[in-house]
């Protein structure tokens, strides 16, 4: 299995939550922050995992990779800080009892 497949069922997760979360109040201002907030985490992401990756601390299989990376990073580690840093705040917003989210900030 290929971690580009071990993925997939965390994306489509990620998906259908924040689609959930649709009606809720917020969420153009929720979704430009979580935007915000995974261009940060891909940064991140991009210089941590090139560090890790660079020391040795962190070794992938070949075969289990796309073969596209960023750096030394593979592309698929780019992904879970995406689905973070939409999924928490929709989460969130999910769990939320409506009467306080509904309430002037």
């Amino acid at each position: 299995m290929t971690y580009a497949l071990i993925i997939i069922p965390f994306a489509l997760a990620t998906v259908i939550v924040v689609l959930c979360t649709l009606g809720r109040p917020g969420f153009g201002r929720r979704m430009a922050a979580s935007g915000i907030t995974a261009v940060v985490l891909v940064l991140l992401t991009a210089i941590f995992d090139n560090l890790m990756i660079a020391a040795g601390l962190v070794v992938y299989p070949e075969e289990h990779l796309s073969g596209i990376r960023i750096g030394l990073a593979p592309i698929e580690d780019f992904s879970y800080s995406i689905c973070a840093a939409f999924l928490v705040p929709a989460v969130h917003a999910l769990l939320t009892p409506r009467a306080r989210a509904e309430a002037p900030a």
